[in-house]
């Protein structure tokens, strides 16, 4: 109650006054670890993104059990509602889901109704079970009186996305059954009474649960009239792994690839979703995801809150020589935020050093940085580097190996935080581009056009805003392009 109160306030002085709210703004922006340009809500706890949509010329944002955000851009971000869902009966927690506009008023709650569906906890016997709430507004849902709409008696059944399918005139929803990794189709006329159709799964990656399961189609090198279905799937509790198919409306059936392919392979990425477009009128399709893990998602030392999501990413499909591959590319009106350009090509010094064209003074910018990788060679970048730590990515033209190192980052103690991880990553036409998004207390990574990115929380102090370029040998070119970023608080 405490979290929803100051949200209330906060909104309340920032509607009021101009001049409160950019001091409140600016309170808000000096806080430590909080991201800029990322989206984080005012106060409390944030976890998967729900309910993401494209209507009516905005993005709307929801995090069920708490509030709602609205943008126009996917950069700027207006928070509307503290706490959406209403009317139970105090005995259950809503758990992830999603919104569709019910453009027919298929369910008679009235033509371009909002629905949200979600998964109902039920906090007594732990029960998981899918139910719907309805809204004229998309900022307050009223909770169905006839909920659950489907049930069948699990502790492990969660997260459902759901659309609608054209072909046949129907809603489908995917949702998991997480510990036996299947994600189970159902289809509906109504969004209140569900048939199976059919399981997908076990595949891929087994190890632990599934959740947050998502499909959805993309285009192919370009061509809207080429598209493949993807699905998503979250796994192990911190990483996400996709799949490329076909969906008839009953079943989905995966291309023949080698599986699994991951959808990030950096340490802190999960549950993301694509926005379903209502106005039919996108020309992308964006997606946003948690850039948390659950070994340490409630103990990062951010005094505002827990949790952000990453920067929207636009998904296509694009052929390689080993098969189709998802591509994520940052969303381009971030461009707009970008101040104090820095631009030069040079040659690589053998060691370590500091770069003085760029000097940022907080962990808040942009690295587009192109790689020569014709000679053999191991280089990269030290990021959030003083008091002794940092954060290193290095890449080896001889084994294609991308390291990324966290493992002396943060001067805050988290348990099971120093990590690394590794991958992969092939340079294309002799070339390795590391596009790098640095904000606060995040990093991410987009390697060449991001068919490979890595995605990392960080936590450096304040006066750990150094950034140096390494190298083993003399002579490998880099061309190198930087931006200190305009904060969205502001």
């Amino acid at each position: 109650m405490k979290n929803i109160n100051l949200l209330s306030a906060l909104i309340f002085i920032m509607l009021a006054s101009p001049i409160a709210a950019q001091t409140v703004a600016k309170v808000i922006r000096q806080e430590p670890y909080r991201p800029q340009y990322h989206y984080s809500p005012i106060d409390g706890w944030i976890g998967d993104p729900c309910g993401l949509i494209y209507y009516q010329d905005q993005y709307h944002l929801y995090t069920f059990g708490r509030g709602k955000a609205v943008s126009k851009d996917l950069v700027h971000y207006q928070q509307t509602a503290d706490n959406v869902l209403t009317g139970d009966d105090g005995t259950i927690s809503y758990f992830t889901g999603s919104v569709a506009i019910d453009k027919i008023n298929s369910t008679g709650f009235g033509k371009n109704a909002w629905i949200a569906v979600y998964t109902i906890f039920t906090k007594i016997s732990e029960n998981q079970s899918q139910g719907i709430s309805y809204s004229t507004d998309g900022n307050s849902f009223q909770y169905y009186k006839d909920n659950p709409v489907i049930d069948l008696q699990s502790k492990e059944f969660r997260d459902p996305t759901i659309f609608w399918y054209k072909p046949t005139s129907k809603w489908i929803m995917v949702v998991a059954k997480a510990k036996e990794k299947k994600v189970k189709f159902y289809e509906s006329t109504n969004l209140k009474e569900w048939v199976w159709l059919s399981d997908f799964g076990p595949a891929g990656a087994q190890d632990k649960v599934w959740e947050c399961p998502d499909l959805f189609q993309l285009n192919i090198d370009g061509n809207p009239n080429n598209t493949k279905w993807v699905m998503v799937v979250s796994i192990d509790w911190a990483r996400e792994q996709y799949f490329i198919g076909d969906f008839d409306g009953k079943s989905f059936k995966v291309d023949d690839e080698k599986y699994p392919l991951y959808v990030d392979k950096g340490l802190d990425y999960y549950a993301s979703r694509v926005f379903r477009d209502y106005d039919n009128t996108l020309k992308k399709t964006p997606s946003l995801g948690w850039i948390a893990t659950w070994d340490y998602a409630l103990s990062v030392p951010s005094s505002w809150g827990k949790g952000f999501w990453s920067i929207p990413r636009d998904l296509e499909l694009k052929t390689y020589p080993e098969g189709l591959r998802m591509i994520q590319k940052p969303e381009e009106n971030l461009k707009d935020l970008r101040v104090s350009p820095v631009i030069f090509s040079q040659k690589l010094q053998k060691g370590t050093h500091k770069l003085p064209q760029f000097m940022p003074k907080e962990n808040v910018y942009e690295l587009d940085v192109v790689f020569s990788t014709k000679k053999p060679n191991v280089f990269g970048f030290n990021l959030c580097v003083g008091e002794g730590r940092k954060v290193s990515i290095s890449y080896n033209t001889q084994n294609d190996l991308l390291e990324i190192d966290r493992t002396n980052c943060s001067n805050v103690f988290i348990e099971k935080f120093a990590r690394k991880t590794s991958a992969k990553v092939s340079s294309e036409n002799g070339k390795l581009r590391m596009h790098i998004f640095v904000d606060k207390s995040s990093v991410e990574l987009f390697i060449n056009q991001g068919k490979d990115v890595f995605t990392l929380l960080t936590y450096p102090s304040e006066t750990q805003t150094g950034i140096e370029v390494f190298s083993k040998e003399n002579g490998t070119r880099m061309n190198f392009s930087a931006w200190t970023l305009k904060s969205v608080w502001r």
